[in-house]
């Protein structure tokens, strides 16, 4: 069973769009709080709260060494997202599958019952 408040968060941390920009730069390797920061032009303190948000979903991690913080993707921090896409996904496609096949039959009726007339015809 998925816990909906970790989707919630993920969700709220992900609806930013500096923090999604944030995910796809930590995707190529870890850096330092001021590497992410200077493609953004905002104070480092700005930067610090939205990495605040992205570590307190499960989404990055990061570590202080000295006076430098280095942060880093956390492996599965998506995983909850991603389950409970899938737990919806998996129905949705059993009902477009269902439909495919309902409307492949109803478009195989109207052919059966013109071949059929024809053979009744004299």
């Amino acid at each position: 069973m998925l816990n909906y408040s970790e989707v919630d968060s993920i969700l709220r941390a992900l609806v930013e769009p500096t923090r999604r920009q944030i995910l796809e730069r930590l995707s190529h390797g870890p850096a330092t709080v001021s590497q992410l920061a200077e493609p953004f032009g905002m104070t480092f303190a700005a930067v610090l709260q939205h990495l605040q948000a992205l570590e307190a979903c499960g989404l990055i991690r990061s570590e202080k060494i000295g006076r430098v913080r280095t942060c880093r993707i956390e492996p599965g921090g998506l995983t909850p997202l991603a389950d409970w896409i899938t737990e919806r996904r998996i129905p949705a496609e059993r009902h477009l599958d269902r439909l495919g096949q309902i409307l492949a039959e109803a478009d195989q009726s109207p052919k059966k019952s013109q071949d059929q007339e024809k053979d009744e015809q004299p």
